[in-house]
Parts: structure tokens; C-alpha cells; sequence
């Protein structure tokens, strides 16, 4: 049967206009986003850290604070916004451990500590545009002698968090510079600090914001050289990336309007004065325009 040629156009323009509703639907909001549950709900559930002040700690007050809190806060100010209707925040207690379990399997909806971005953790997480660049220092008693780099830690103890990218970090710099050392996993960092406060190891490998952070018992000095650079990010549901637009976009603006400026002062100007090359990279760039 052959089609007269307004018929046949009739079909090109129906075939069009199916394709265009497809796109159409495709580029919408994904049905099991978090967004909608959190539309459903009125609530955002944020994990948290208590032992990784000055990102995620926790106040006397049992209240959660710190620079990635104050973030996160800012990403519900700005999601309320963007989806038209008032939020709550359910805050979830996390570990170092479970702290991505808990946003894969939605008990979560985000992660807000200090998480740093890798390959092998998107496999479970996916993450935010970057929010900090942190590096993996290492943390000496001011009585311990002859200790003025990671070379002079051949034959020593070094503590370090088992699972955290500190301890993969360390083991490579040993092996990159030929360092014989023996690696003593701890849980905490807490329980690492005690380590090295007790002299049961001679050194303690973390992040080196966290490390100026932490009270100590005895003086205890930070070794000048870096070992590794972590990105952090918030960690967000895998794939969900309706989500995760709406958290980068609440991101571009805190970095766009200087306000996360306030926020590195708050946390950090007793360390720092002033974002470094790399931080200032970070929020130069995660502004993105709208």
C-alpha cells in the first residue's frame, strides 16, 4: 500500500514528536530519586561524624557542628529553595566504618564529614563537586628526637586509621621512598592519638587539618612534608544524579556569594588565615554558574 505524502509527513511529525516526549521524559526527575522522597517527607537525613572535628564533631550540647555541617545546612537552605517547601534535617550518626553504608542503603541522604573522594568508593557512593582539599600529615611528639620526616621513621611504629585512604596513602609513600616501617592499625582517631601520646607508636598518620585539630595531652608537632592529597567531597546516593545537581547547585552558590569564606574563617583562621591555593581552586571552580 503506498501512503499519500501528507500522510506519510503526518507519521515523520508523530515519530518526532514521540522521540521529543521521550527525551522529554528521560531528562525529568528519575522516579527514585531522594528528592522525592525528601519532598514526600519534609525532612533531609544528614550522617555525621562525632570524632572528625573541626568538619563533623559533635557540641557539648550533643549538637552536630563543624565546616562540612555548616555546608550541609546551607545545601537545605538552598534545597527548601529550589523544591518550594520548608525541610527539617534528621541527623544519623555515623563511623568511619558505616558512613557510606548508611547513604547506600538510604538511611542517609547525604554524608557530611570528611570523606575523601576515590574510585573505589564510587563503586558504593557517588559524590558532591569537591568542598576541601585536606592532606595526609604526620603527627610526632615534641619530645621525640631525630624525627624531621618520614625517612627518619625507618625502623619505627606509625599508627594510622585501618580503611581510611591515610592508611593507603602511608603504605605507598613507605614503599615510593624505600622506608621500612611497621604499620599499627587503630580505629579512631582518638585511639591513635592515645598511641602515639602513650609512645606506643612513633608517629600518627591522618589528615593534618583534623590532627591540628584534636587536644592532646602532651605537645605534640605536625612533621612539615604531606604524603598524599584527599579531596573531600559529601557523599550522595550512586547514580541518583537529579540529587546530586541540586546538592552541587546549592554548593555553587555558597561558593559563588563568599559565604563559604566565612565558613573557612569560623573553622579554620586559627590554623589558616586563608584558604590555600588548592582550597581557594576548589571553590573557584565549584562555583559554577546557573
Amino acid at each position: 500500500m503506498t501512503l499519500s505524502p501528507h500522510r506519510s509527513v503526518f507519521r515523520i511529525v508523530l515519530a518526532v514528536l514521540a522521540l521529543f516526549m521521550a527525551v522529554a521524559a528521560a531528562s525529568g526527575e528519575p522516579s527514585d530519586s531522594r528528592l522525592k522522597t525528601i519532598g514526600d517527607t519534609k525532612k533531609v537525613k544528614i550522617a555525621y561524624r562525632s570524632d572528625a572535628k573541626p568538619f563533623s564533631f559533635v557540641t557539648e550540647q550533643q549538637e552536630p557542628a563543624g565546616y562540612t555541617i555548616d555546608l550541609c545546612k546551607l545545601v537545605v537552605k538552598s534545597l527548601e529553595q529550589q523544591m518550594a517547601a520548608p525541610l527539617g534535617i534528621e541527623w544519623i550518626p555515623v563511623t568511619t566504618q558505616d558512613r557510606f553504608t548508611a547513604v547506600a542503603n538510604g538511611a542517609a541522604d547525604m554524608e557530611c564529614g570528611s570523606s575523601t573522594v576515590t574510585l573505589g568508593r564510587m563503586k558504593e557512593v557517588d559524590f558532591s563537586n569537591y568542598i576541601f582539599v585536606e592532606n595526609t600529615a604526620l603527627a610526632v611528639t615534641a619530645a621525640a628526637s631525630g624525627i624531621h620526616g618520614l625517612a627518619d621513621l625507618r625502623g619505627r611504629k606509625i599508627a594510622v586509621i585501618s580503611g581510611t585512604t591515610n592508611e593507603k596513602a602511608l603504605a605507598r609513600a613507605l614503599e615510593r621512598r624505600h622506608v621500612s616501617a611497621t604499620i599499627v592499625q587503630v580505629g579512631s582517631r582518638l585511639e591513635g592519638m592515645a598511641a602515639l601520646e602513650s609512645g606506643r607508636v612513633d608517629a600518627f598518620a591522618s589528615d593534618r587539618f583534623l590532627l591540628g585539630a584534636m587536644k592532646t595531652g602532651v605537645p605534640v608537632s605536625l612533621l612539615p612534608e604531606d604524603i598524599s592529597t584527599e579531596p573531600y567531597a559529601v557523599a550522595l546516593p550512586r547514580g541518583d544524579w537529579a540529587f546530586r545537581l541540586a546538592v552541587n547547585t546549592a554548593l555553587a552558590q555558597t561558593f559563588r556569594s563568599g559565604e563559604v569564606l566565612n565558613i573557612f574563617t569560623k573553622w579554620f583562621g586559627g590554623v589558616a588565615q586563608r584558604p590555600n591555593l588548592l582550597i581557594g581552586a576548589v571553590y573557584l571552580l565549584g562555583g559554577l554558574a546557573d
